[in-house]
């Protein structure tokens, strides 16, 4: 298997890890706090689906559910996204070690979620609260240190 594909694929493989802590995180603090699931993922998808003039079929539930999976799918395609062309940079020298992996994996992770949402007018980072970051940074940390482990680790497999 080529050295690239193989990076990839344990690129996806981290984000897939980092996504499944992610969602961890973020259904234990709704169980800690009460607080609703957001709204802005399936929202999102709602309005992509109106931009680009695609009909979601059903009755309100069954398409409010469909707009609520495809919220929760883009999620997980972001995170393994991620990771995979994290993995994919390694290749080319990209070795930061697990700090500066795990910074990156934030980073791009919470850009990934949080700039197609603020430019589709979503959602306005300026008008959150400290509890509202809170609620998306601490789960994208959690995101980029599960990640960032793996694709650290991985880099010692194989050797």
């Amino acid at each position: 298997m080529s050295r690239l594909l193989r990076s990839t694929l344990w690129g996806a493989a981290a984000g897939a890890a980092g996504t499944t802590m992610l969602n961890a995180v973020t259904y234990l603090d709704i169980v800690l706090r009460g607080r609703p699931e957001s709204s802005t993922p399936k929202d999102t998808a709602a309005t992509i689906a109106e931009d680009v003039h695609i009909t979601i079929p059903g009755n309100e539930d069954e398409r409010g559910n469909r707009l609520g999976g495809a919220g929760a799918l883009t999620g997980i395609l972001v995170g393994v996204g991620v990771g995979a062309v994290l993995g994919a940079a390694r290749t080319i020298g990209w070795r930061p070690g697990r700090f500066g992996t795990t910074a990156a994996a934030t980073a791009v992770a919470f850009a990934g979620s949080n700039v197609p949402m603020t430019v589709l007018g979503i959602t306005d980072p300026r008008t959150w609260k400290a509890q509202d970051w809170m609620s998306d940074i601490v789960p994208h940390v959690a995101y980029g240190a599960v990640t960032g482990a793996v694709l650290v680790a991985s880099s010692d497999i194989g050797r």
